[in-house]
């Protein structure tokens, strides 16, 4: 990274200009322990009030590890993918301590600073005016999942084996069956109705929801993940509405809420398309919604 013609600009965020944004970034440090630089364009001329003054919250990365052909590859490894998605969040978190951002698609990369600028400028308008409907607002994940069950017909196969004499191991089999049904339908029943109470009771606060796919895998655990969505929420309203959806499935045996957050607004950065489905399906997978856009650039972020 000894010259200019060896890196590349990177994008974190966009910011509204405010008094004491510098002092925000004063040893902020981004991807590969690069310093947080602010990069300004002029608001564009139309009629009107000019929108805001703006910024992008930048920083300079290897052209070797960021250019196109070296991201395909780095998407990977997720050992890489993971530090750089960490580096990114950490700056957008630390900046939207102090302010509203508008956080930016990992790996959104641009030529030079200049080339970056020029971009500000051109999506100046739609940054603005985004910027201005989340101030004041963060995001907050929601989560509902399902415990691993037991089997459920084990043992009353076995007592029933027991009590009447011998059990054909045919019928022994779909006892077991139809109690696994059952139990799986009222498991899956109780996921449905609270996820419904969970929806109602988070839109008295909050103001936009966004539903994400399912976590499965190392992500979720052991658990089975059946509602994955993300809301926009005033900060005034901010601990009612992590208390009320807790306490909205705290009667459900079975199912668990995990509320995280407050968290910049990655789920919110363009308009998303608000749906109002019925959570969970039987088969508790849910269709989920496409990842809202964001601006030009790589991956979606952290």
């Amino acid at each position: 990274m000894d010259t200019a013609e060896e890196t590349l600009t990177y994008v974190y965020a966009v910011a509204p200009v405010t008094e004491h944004l510098e002092d925000t970034a004063a040893g902020l440090r981004g991807i590969y322990g690069s310093p947080v630089l602010f990069l300004t364009a002029p608001p564009p001329a139309g009629p009107g009030d000019p929108p805001a003054p703006l910024v992008f919250a930048a920083g300079h990365v290897p052209r070797g590890d960021f250019d196109e052909s070296a991201l395909k590859n780095h998407f990977e490894d997720l050992e890489w993918l993971e530090g750089v998605a960490r580096a990114h969040h950490d700056v957008v978190q630390a900046l939207s301590v102090h302010t509203t951002v508008l956080p930016l698609r990992m790996a959104t990369v641009y030529e030079d600073d200049e080339r970056a600028r020029q971009a500000l400028s051109e999506q100046y308008r739609t940054f603005a005016e985004r910027l201005e409907r989340l101030g004041g607002h963060t995001e907050f994940g929601v989560k509902l999942y399902l415990a691993p069950t037991p089997d459920p017909a084990g043992g009353e196969a076995d007592a029933g084996a027991g009590a009447g004499g011998a059990t054909s191991p045919g019928k022994a089999y779909l006892r077991r069956r139809r109690a696994q049904h059952n139990a799986v339908e009222v498991m899956y029943g109780q996921a449905r109705t609270a996820a419904a109470l969970v929806e109602a009771v988070a839109f008295d606060y909050a103001s936009q929801r966004v539903r994400h796919p399912t976590q499965s895998g190392e992500l979720a655990g052991s658990a089975q993940n059946v509602l994955n969505d993300a809301y926009l929420v005033p900060d005034a309203c901010a601990g009612q509405f992590k208390a009320a959806v807790e306490d909205a499935v705290s009667t459900f045996g079975g199912v668990r809420v995990e509320v995280t957050g407050p968290w910049a607004p990655y789920s919110f950065a363009m308009p998303p398309v608000e749906r109002r489905d019925p959570p969970p399906a039987d088969d508790g997978q849910d269709e989920g919604q496409d990842e809202p856009e964001h601006a030009e650039g790589g991956e979606h972020g952290p």
